[in-house]
This record gives C-alpha cells, structure tokens and sequence, in this order.
C-alpha cells in the first residue's frame, strides 16, 4: 500500500508543520513567554508606573501574540514578522533587557526565520535518501547501458555469421 495516502496523529501533524513556518512562530512565541514570566513588576506597581511600565507587558505580549498568528495564518507572516522582531528589541528597554537576553534572542531569531520562511520550496531531503537516490540512479543506468551492450554484441554476431554464409555461397 505504498500509494495510499499518510494515517495518524505524526503524519498530519508533519503536513501542517511544513505549511508554515513553525520553528520561527515557536520561537517568537517562546521568546515572548520567557519575558513575560521574567517580569517582576506587580500589576499595582506598573500601573502606578504609567506607560513605561505597561510596555514591559505589553511588547512580549505582542511577541506571543504575532508568534501565534503566525502559526495559524501563515498568509501574513511577514508583517508578524516585522512587528514581532520590532517588539522583540523594544523588550530591550522595557522588559529587563529583554528578559536577560534570552527572549531578545529568541524573539529575534523566531522573527528572521517567519520573515525567510518561503512556502514554495522543495521540501528538504536528507543526505541519507539523496545517497540512495544516486545510488538508483547509477544502478538503473547501469543496467540500461548493459542491455544495450548485450543487444549490440547480439546483432553484431548475426551480421557476422550473414557475411559467412554469404561468402560460402
């Protein structure tokens, strides 16, 4: 039953992952969770505070917000993309360094790879299977040239036998 199509949880799960850019999305969204929970500031503090204060809660949940959408509407990654990475480096200022440079970091790098993600491409082909594939392909070519060979040499010998036979007549 090769040609039937893919059953299970595994198999379906695979097929959405590669309709959207899902490592860059869980990136965006951890980095924005990781400085959302570096925040000590209680919510009667930052509302004392002002604006400033609400910023610190406010840009890593737009991080966990654009990492999200970017995971079930792919269609519009690319302004995720530029909104998350600028929230990603407004958490610089706002949010303890961005949540000690971790959720900056990954924040940033989630928002490079959503903005780099194409969704026409080839999927990827590990070197395993191209080495199998070279190794068909050489062997099927390899049989072809052999039969080929074998048909010559066949018609070959029959001309020469024809010629005996006609120079014995």
């Amino acid at each position: 039953m090769s040609g039937s199509p893919k059953q299970g949880v595994r198999p379906a799960f695979h097929d959405w992952r590669a309709a959207r850019p899902f490592w860059g999305g869980l990136l965006l969204t951890l980095g924005g969770a990781e400085i959302l929970l570096t925040e000590k500031a209680s919510l009667k503090v930052i509302m004392h505070i002002g604006m400033q204060g609400l910023a610190g809660y406010l840009l890593p949940g737009v991080m966990v917000l654009c990492g999200l959408l970017t995971l079930f509407s792919p269609g519009q990654r690319l302004f995720y993309s530029i909104i998350g990475i600028c929230a990603s480096l407004g958490s610089w200022v706002t949010s303890n360094l961005g949540g000690f440079f971790i959720g900056l970091l990954l924040g940033a790098v989630g928002s490079c790879m959503i903005f780099g993600w194409l969704p026409d491409q080839e999927p990827r082909v590990s070197r395993r299977q191209r080495k199998k594939a070279a190794r068909m392909e050489t062997a099927e070519s390899a049989e072809t040239a052999g039969a080929s060979e074998t048909a010559e040499a066949a018609g070959s010998d029959g001309a020469a036998a024809g010629t005996a036979e006609a120079v014995q007549l």
